[in-house]
């Protein structure tokens, strides 16, 4: 990798008609930029804030985010899988992640904060020590999860297979705790 941009600052760009370069991003920001459907394939980012950008349906294929922070960013479908693993750490607040997958990463103690991740596959993930703050799961699947430790207390719309998963010393609400008995399909009186 060649090129190296260092502090910057990238406001209201539109990535869509003039691409992003391959290159290294350490300590930019994007703010109000559109890489919706963007290629951001084999592209570093280290210690990146990215706020109000819409990065729905981009390519992320070797693509590295060490210590990325998203912040109101509107993210659908994106594969996370695809990114390089080799240091991957990412942290969410108040962003819509719907119809992304996870699947197969290591994601420990990362967290996501008011964030909406509905229909987003966590299937192998490993989300040791993370925290889900006031997240809205609905329909999101765990399948051979790793949510050990994991804090999901705040959180709903919840189903987790406590069978399908390893959720050991992982913190739920009283009043959430059903989404882990879904699997059975019980009637749970919530009057009582």
């Amino acid at each position: 990798m060649e090129k190296l941009f260092t502090g910057e600052l990238y406001e209201k760009t539109d990535f869509r008609t003039a691409p992003l370069p391959v290159a290294e991003y350490e300590d930019c920001t994007f703010r109000n930029c559109d890489l919706s459907g963007a290629d951001l394939s084999g592209i570093l980012f280290i210690d990146c804030v990215f706020t109000s950008v819409n990065l729905s349906l981009a390519r992320m294929v070797g693509t590295s985010l060490r210590d990325v922070v998203f912040k109101d960013c509107k993210m659908l479908g994106l594969h996370f899988g695809d990114c390089n693993a080799f240091g991957l750490s990412v942290s969410f607040d108040s962003c819509t992640l719907n119809h992304s997958s996870f699947f197969g990463v290591k994601l420990k103690k990362t967290v996501f904060n008011a964030t909406q991740l509905q229909e987003v596959d966590f299937t192998d993930c490993d989300l040791t020590g993370s925290v889900f703050s006031r997240c809205d799961l609905k329909d999101a699947h765990f399948e051979r999860t790793i949510l050990e430790k994991a804090d999901l207390r705040s959180s709903f719309h919840y189903s987790i297979d406590p069978d399908g998963n390893r959720i050991k010393k992982a913190r739920f609400s009283l009043s959430s705790v059903a989404g882990l008995l879904n699997r059975y399909d019980i009637d749970i009186d919530h009057k009582s």
